[in-house]
């Protein structure tokens, strides 16, 4: 089953979030928002983040056939710095998705996912 996050049209000028995912703090969803407006504005196409069989969010691109705006290698070359610059963002959907739509059990929802708590400790010892 294929669960749409949230996705841009350039064609269109939409922008689409699923109330499913109404839960998602305001900061987290204008993150969305402006991560696929700006997509669709540089390389055009539709752009979706959807979440497939493995439970995890992917980036699913399309274009109309013809389509002389699409940029299909800085699509590719895009998606490749957004998995690398919002990998952090992506396991907190993931885990978001597995505990609060699909109703997982924390140990069940976690598997997997590595989360940076954003809390550094320091490992020298004390003298």
């Amino acid at each position: 089953m294929e669960v749409t996050l949230c996705g841009a049209s350039w064609y269109e000028q939409k922008y689409y979030f699923n109330p499913a995912f109404d839960k998602l703090p305001d900061a987290v969803k204008d993150e969305l928002q402006i991560l696929c407006v700006e997509y669709t504005e540089d390389v055009g196409g539709v752009l979706t983040i959807d979440f497939k069989e493995d439970r995890r969010p992917h980036f699913t691109v399309r274009s109309m056939e013809g389509d002389q705006r699409f940029d299909e290698i800085g699509s590719e070359l895009k998606i490749k710095e957004l998995q690398r610059e919002k990998e952090q963002l992506m396991e907190k959907l993931t885990l978001f998705y597995r505990l609060v739509v699909l109703g997982e059990p924390m140990e069940k929802a976690s598997e997997g996912i590595e989360l940076q708590t954003g809390m550094e400790t320091d490992t020298d010892e004390v003298q």
